[in-house]
Formats: C-alpha cells, sequence, structure tokens
C-alpha cells in the first residue's frame, strides 16, 4: 500500500495521533504534498458519503475532520501558498442572536476537509460583520449562514437579504442551513442553495464554484 493511501486510511479511520507523523513520512518519502492534500481531501468525500448513508454518525465524521486537520497542519508549510484552499476562500457563520455554533462548526470542518479555507465568523454573527469580511475578502466565493432556532430565522433572512442588495453579490453563492430551515425557506429569502447535513453542505459547495 502507498504511502498516500495509508494517510488517507489513517483520515477516514479518524486516527488524528498518527496522521501527522504518516503524513511526514510520505513527504520524506518523496510524495508531493499536493497528492497527499487530494488523497485526504477523497477520503473525507468517503466519510460524507458515508455519513449521509447512515453507515456513520456524527461522533465518526468529527473525528476524521479532526484527523484531516492535523494532517493538513504538517502539509501547509509544503504547499504552495493558498493550495490547501484549492477551492477557494467561503465565510461562514451563525446569524445575530443565534450562539449555536456546534453544527456549524462541523459544516466548517467538512468544508475545510473538501479543500476551502474557511474564515469562520463563529456565533451571533450581526449582518454587518458578513457583509464586512466579503468586503475586505474579495476573492471569497461561497457565504455559508446557519440558523438553528425558528426565533433567528428571521435575522437569516434579513442577512441573506442584505447580501443580495450588495455589489460583490455576483461574485458569490450564499448557502444557508439549520435545523428549521427548508428547501423552500431558502429559495424564498433568495439563497443559492440549501443543505441539511454537513457532508451535503461540503458537496455542495464544491458544486458550487465548480
Amino acid at each position: 500500500m502507498s504511502k498516500i493511501q495509508v494517510v488517507a486510511d489513517a483520515v477516514a479511520a479518524g486516527k488524528a495521533k498518527l496522521v501527522g507523523g504518516l503524513v511526514q513520512e510520505a513527504l520524506d518519502d518523496g510524495c508531493q504534498a499536493v497528492d497527499v492534500l487530494n488523497a485526504m481531501i477523497n477520503a473525507m468525500g468517503v466519510v460524507g458519503e458515508r455519513f449521509k448513508n447512515n453507515e456513520i454518525f456524527v461522533p465518526e465524521m468529527l473525528v476524521a475532520a479532526r484527523a484531516m486537520k492535523k494532517g493538513v497542519e504538517v502539509l501547509k508549510p509544503h504547499l504552495a501558498s493558498g493550495s490547501a484552499g484549492v477551492c477557494g476562500k467561503m465565510v461562514i457563520g451563525t446569524v445575530a442572536g443565534d450562539l449555536h455554533d456546534i453544527g456549524k462548526n462541523l459544516v466548517a470542518m467538512m468544508i475545510e476537509s473538501a479543500g476551502f479555507e474557511v474564515i469562520d465568523l463563529g456565533g451571533d454573527v450581526p449582518t454587518e460583520k458578513f457583509v464586512e469580511t466579503i468586503k475586505a475578502n474579495p476573492d471569497v466565493k461561497i457565504v455559508g449562514c446557519s440558523a438553528l432556532l425558528t426565533t433567528t430565522m428571521p435575522a437569516l433572512k434579513a442577512t441573506v437579504e442584505a447580501l443580495n442588495t450588495q455589489d460583490f453579490r455576483g461574485n458569490i453563492k450564499v448557502m444557508v442551513g439549520g435545523a428549521p430551515i427548508t428547501q423552500e425557506f431558502a429559495d424564498e429569502i433568495g439563497a443559492d442553495a440549501y443543505t441539511a447535513d454537513a457532508a451535503s453542505a461540503a458537496q455542495k459547495a464544491k458544486e458550487l464554484v465548480a
């Protein structure tokens, strides 16, 4: 089995303590950093599929994403600047009034694992903060907004509507998610995409920038 395949298998199995060392071994063996990165991204894609098929659950997905993170830390100095975010840059946050960030963190980890550079604004993010961050990072391709309470759905609507009035709107895609959100609600407020879970979000993000 190739050193790269060993890394990919360790990521899929969530062996965070081993991945860093295995990545280093692969690099020492002459493997290209970008090939190792792509193998880890593919492994996370498989993990995402297994999650969607209910073969594994959130804890397994989280440990795999953490393992991937450890691998990326070792790879970063060896990658051409920006290639850790090969798919582009994404801003993510939970809307104003909503402090829930476990679901949003999982989405951020999965999207990062899919090859994006993620700017995570955290929870309770005012609309202006989303707008300012995109203006400060003109290369952002996707904005992800989540609301996990029915009471914060109006804040999500206000944020998406505000984004829709900006000059940069033609350059970005807006993704929404969260427990009470539906495809109908996403369409109604003018978002580009809605996904029901973190694995689907990562897949959808890749489709949006393809």
